[in-house]
């Protein structure tokens, strides 16, 4: 498992723990097993410069494991070996809504457990869960969206940080995370670019977001902190830690919007006039990331 010194590392480490000391004894070797084979992907990724899963996706995994090792050993069940395909179906019937969530977890799991020899046969393999894949999140319409350019270019008031996550995510399709991570080693000034984690290449940048930018740059140099991190807050002034995801939500409140509400409908847009390749070589994304946005469902 890979080591993680971190605070919010820690705090994530932690809340896999539980995860894992909530499955039953006798299944919890394969649990932990299968935890630490996520890990192992996750620095791989880093290591090579891919876009890594979350440590968020990584607890819902464990919480799909941990809530099955439960049902199981409810009924009985003290060894992943002897998990039918009728076990799955009875524990997926629990939460139909749930049923496509669960299952990508499940498959994951029984496919490690099957290749390092913890079961037979994979029990999720006849199983499916038909859904849609084309993206069905809320957009904005030209009109709102030209509104907020117009708040967060001609409107001195706003606060800096509000400006550059909007902007970001508007025109670039910055991610949270990738807001939360910026810090001076991606700026470049000389080609007015930034270069935002996980993404292959730096982004050049316009004039509104470059602004934008300096403005938050100024704003944390009149704090007079020393976090390299662009984006602080009062609780991370005298850290070099990142602000809190809580924080790119919070900045956007005084226009009701969250910010994958303004990626997704750059997404759209991008995934409507580019190709998917250039997409996702520009973005970092995975294939499965973007396909989802070349067939919308999408409601305003």
């Amino acid at each position: 498992m890979c080591v993680e010194t971190g605070t919010d590392d820690l705090r994530a480490a932690a809340r896999r723990q539980r995860r894992l000391d909530a499955v039953p004894a006798p299944l919890r070797p394969a649990a932990r097993a299968f935890a630490d084979h996520l890990l192992a992907q996750r620095a791989h990724a880093i290591q090579h410069g891919l876009r890594p899963k979350q440590p968020r996706t990584v607890e819902v995994r464990l919480t799909t494991v941990r809530d099955i090792a439960l049902h199981l050993y409810d009924q009985g069940t003290t060894t992943w070996a002897s998990v039918s395909t009728h076990d799955i179906e009875v524990f997926l019937a629990r939460n139909p809504a749930r049923r496509a969530a669960h299952m990508a977890g499940l498959r994951q799991f029984f496919a490690h457990a099957h290749r390092t020899g913890a079961v037979l046969h994979n029990p999720t393999a006849p199983l499916d869960a038909p859904q849609h894949r084309g993206f069905r999140g809320p957009t904005l319409t030209l009109d709102h969206q030209r509104a907020l350019y117009r708040r967060w270019t001609d409107n001195p008031d706003t606060h800096p940080h509000e400006a550059l996550i909007g902007l970001a995510a508007l025109l670039h399709a910055a991610t949270t995370t990738e807001l939360r991570h910026l810090t001076d080693d991606a700026v470049d000034t000389d080609r007015r670019t930034l270069h935002f984690p996980g993404r292959p290449t730096p982004t050049p940048l316009d004039a509104a977001t470059w602004h934008a930018l300096q403005r938050c740059l100024d704003h944390r140099a009149r704090t007079g902190s020393a976090n390299p991190h662009i984006l602080t807050t009062r609780l991370t002034t005298t850290t070099h830690r990142p602000a809190g995801a809580a924080h790119i939500r919070d900045s956007l409140a005084p226009v009701g919007l969250l910010p994958r509400a303004l990626r997704s409908t750059r997404l759209l847009t991008l995934a409507a006039q580019l190709d998917i390749e250039l997409l996702t070589a520009a973005l970092g994304m995975s294939y499965s990331g973007v396909t989802p946005y070349l067939n919308p469902h999408t409601r305003r």
